[in-house]
């Protein structure tokens, strides 16, 4: 896990540019990890002892691209996505693509590396999704990507084959709201939800839960339970 050999691993960060990203990446860099910013926007960000050490820009679509860029990174955190509460048609699909459709790609792609990865460092991917995965959001838009990433995620751990996961471990963070500029009026702070997140991604549970809410911390292990046990019918099924 990432105690292990911690001043050789690199994080990569998507979505470093955000207020959780900006503490995620602060943190890491105290610990003495290398930081691989990823940011939709613009890249010539000033670099000092609080930011990556090396920015990428990336465009939703194109994740593909981005291959040599992850062949270099031990611990991948997807935590890129949107919230806009526009009911226009095309907002459903930017937070489809965005929040769900592109975390997939990149899940998918650093899959590819680390089966071809010979190092002994373990990859990891750990994937931000939100209690809107299944508790209301007032967002329809952002409700719907969070249910559907959520899910892939799901599947896709459990439906690992054996070789895969000797070679990567998944992790699924479901996060209660906290303040950045997408909402204002959170209740955590992004340097709460940083520390939280690298002290419970320690541990080798696979579901980590920041969130006051008490339902979060019952319903989710309870939905990820019976996925896991339909995974298994469908691995009986199969064979």
């Amino acid at each position: 896990m990432i105690n292990a050999i911690k001043n050789e691993k690199t994080v990569g960060i998507t979505g470093a540019s955000g207020a959780l990203g900006k503490e995620l990446t602060k943190l890491f860099r105290q610990k003495g990890y290398r930081v691989i910013g990823f940011s939709h926007s613009k890249t010539d960000y000033e670099i000092n002892l609080e930011s990556p050490n090396e920015w990428i820009k990336w465009e939703c679509g194109k994740e593909s691209k981005l291959a040599t860029h992850l062949k270099k990174i031990d611990i991948l955190i997807l935590n890129h996505g949107i919230y806009n509460l526009s009911r226009e048609n095309s907002n459903y699909e930017n937070s489809i693509e965005i929040n769900a459709l592109s975390k997939f790609k990149f899940l998918n792609l650093f899959e590819d590396i680390a089966l071809k990865n010979d190092s002994l460092i373990k990859k990891e991917v750990w994937i931000n999704t939100s209690e809107a995965e299944i508790l209301p959001a007032l967002n329809p838009s952002y409700e719907i990507s969070k249910s559907l990433i959520g899910k892939l995620v799901s599947f896709k751990k459990n439906l690992l084959n054996q070789d895969t996961k000797k070679k990567l471990t998944i992790k699924k963070i479901i996060l209660g709201p906290f303040k950045s500029e997408l909402n204002p009026i959170g209740i955590m702070s992004p340097k709460f939800v940083s520390k939280k997140i690298y002290n419970l991604a320690n541990s080798k549970n696979y579901l980590i839960i920041i969130s006051p809410n008490p339902l979060s911390h019952l319903l989710f292990p309870l939905k990820e339970f019976f996925n896991f046990l339909y995974c298994q019918i469908i691995y009986r099924y199969k064979s």
